[in-house]
């Protein structure tokens, strides 16, 4: 099976891996390359037991995620011990890929290999990545330079998403498969409003208009709330109603990109209202 062949190699990797990395465990808190990078920040301190607490996982070789939290325009503060967070986000990206088609692979057996493929490119593009990094906070934590903190700000996902892989690299080094896969699922795959968009078409419009007229709740009504910044690169927010009622808020370069953002929002509702609602 070419999951369980995959699984087998990334675990033999990553025990070689930890047993080369030029660290030890319990000292990289206070390693002068640790420290050096640390006088860089703001204050001179990072909050290791509040990053502990937002993935959910205790590093043992901090080095490592201080470089998956190190984009490279922060390089130019750093010395030449660290480098970016591009070589963790190559590892943590196939690591990923992996463990997501482990877990499509075990909780959808009925379900063929070409959609099994739709689902993982859905579950692991840009968009989600950069949003599941959002909802952790990950950005707070993360070594940037002004003009790449200026780009979160204005939308870009790829900071966030590289992160995120990253991160999930570092945790694999550090940790081993095992750990890796628990973070997956604990941020990806377990995420019922995740999930249900991944498995949902890429049209979020046609599905809701389905949910609605199937339920008699009329066309869904999308409003515009705000357009902003130059014409180059404005930013539209929508907001859909069902009746009068407000189902989500979405925003994109384009209002077409607004309103899948709003409808992806309305579903997300809807899901999670009826996993809250008891069994009849």
């Amino acid at each position: 099976m070419v999951v369980e062949s995959e699984l087998r190699v990334l675990t033999g990797l990553g025990k070689h891996l930890k047993r080369i990395f030029p660290f030890h465990p319990r000292s990289t808190r206070s390693h002068p390359d640790v420290q050096a990078l640390l006088s860089t920040l703001e204050g001179g301190t990072f909050d290791f037991r509040r990053f502990e607490t937002t993935i959910g996982y205790q590093p043992s070789n901090w080095k490592l995620f201080l470089e998956s939290l190190l984009h490279r325009s922060y390089l130019q503060y750093a010395n030449d011990a660290w480098q970016s967070n591009e070589r963790l986000e190559f590892l943590g990206d196939a690591v990923l890929n992996c463990l997501v088609a482990e877990h499509l692979y075990a909780s959808y057996p009925a379900m063929e290999e070409g959609d099994l493929t739709k689902v993982r490119s859905r579950l692991v593009n840009r968009k989600t990545l950069a949003h599941r990094a959002r909802e952790l906070r990950l950005s707070e934590f993360m070594l940037l330079s002004a003009s790449a903190v200026q780009s979160l700000g204005s939308g870009s996902e790829s900071i966030l998403s590289d992160a995120f892989e990253s991160l999930i690299g570092a945790i694999y080094l550090d940790g081993g498969i095992d750990a890796a896969r628990e973070f997956v699922r604990r941020t990806l795959v377990l995420n019922n409003a995740v999930i249900t968009s991944a498995l949902m078409d890429d049209n979020y419009k046609s599905g809701l208009l389905e949910y609605s007229q199937a339920r008699s709740l009329g066309v869904p009504r999308y409003t515009i709330l705000r357009e902003e910044g130059p014409d180059h690169d404005r930013r539209f927010t929508i907001e859909v109603f069902l009746g009068q009622e407000s189902y989500g808020i979405g925003t994109g370069r384009s209002k077409k990109d607004a309103e899948q953002a709003a409808a992806a929002r309305a579903l997300e509702k809807i899901n999670a209202q009826s996993l809250a609602q008891p069994p009849s």
